[in-house]
């Protein structure tokens, strides 16, 4: 049995660390800067921030208190701050930080708006705010692939099908930093190949209650979740015998500057 950070990690957490990597280059993190990591999850991007910057001042917040156990029980850095936080409503005075990013969050938060005014406030001007989602559209084939079998046998689940998400195309996380006054926004297109060594090693993590894919595996009988697990293994492997496979998966990230002091 897994704990919930080691289930994240074997669902999505592993795939957030590799986008993490380019994240932070694109965020334009520089050495010494006070950096905040929201929606730090097991600390994907806070690994990758450290890295990076090997004297910055980095906190992270999640409100999810067994995510941030995990992350205290596996980082020592005394330059990291793991605490348990909302981005709604983030526990820093103005301006604390240089700067502000969240990687795979903002579709999972009650008001985006609320976050993104929130990671304003605690961002010098000057400073930056970068964001991340997933491309449920189209652009992440390990959850686009099993939605669309999910939705072939079960056109119930249609609801739950994460390409519904309102934040997962092209623009549209751009189109929710222009409804705030940001000195400069820029776009761009991340993306990485998944390496799954086995089909068990792409299936495995949906039987962890992890994410909406997760719960609606969690909520079908055994029959049916066989019939989508072997509908998904004939899409991943045809016929042939178990081997490693690729999937792509692309994420829209967006960075917007604050104006400077006058």
């Amino acid at each position: 049995m897994f704990s919930a950070g080691e289930s994240y990690e074997r669902f999505m957490g592993r795939w957030s660390r590799a986008v993490a990597q380019l994240l932070v280059p694109f965020a334009g993190l520089r050495d010494g800067e006070a950096v905040l990591d929201v929606g730090c999850g097991t600390g994907a991007l806070t690994d990758a921030i450290a890295a990076s910057a090997p004297t910055s001042r980095i906190a992270a917040i999640d409100r999810s208190e067994p995510f941030i156990a995990a992350a205290r029980a596996t980082h020592f850095d005394p330059r990291l701050r793991f605490e348990i936080g909302d981005a709604q409503q983030l526990p820093f005075e103005e301006a604390s930080f240089d700067r502000t990013l969240s990687l795979f969050i903002l579709n999972f938060v009650a008001d985006p708006d609320t976050a993104i005014r929130e990671m304003m406030r605690v961002t010098r001007p000057g400073g930056t705010v970068t964001c991340a989602v997933w491309d449920y559209s189209e652009g992440m084939q390990m959850l686009c692939r099993f939605w669309e079998d999910a939705v072939a046998l079960d056109p119930a689940a249609v609801p739950r099908d994460e390409r519904r998400m309102p934040l997962c195309r092209r623009g549209e996380l751009t189109s929710l930093f222009r409804r705030h006054d940001f000195a400069e926004i820029d776009e761009a297109a991340l993306t990485i190949q998944m390496r799954f060594s086995s089909f068990d090693d792409y299936w495995s993590p949906f039987l962890e209650n992890q994410g909406p894919a997760g719960v609606y595996v969690s909520q079908l009988d055994e029959a049916a979740r066989e019939r989508l697990r072997l509908r998904l293994r004939r899409r991943a492997l045809a016929d042939g015998a178990d081997r490693p496979f690729e999937l792509s998966a692309r994420a829209w990230a967006v960075r917007g500057r604050l104006w400077a002091a006058n």
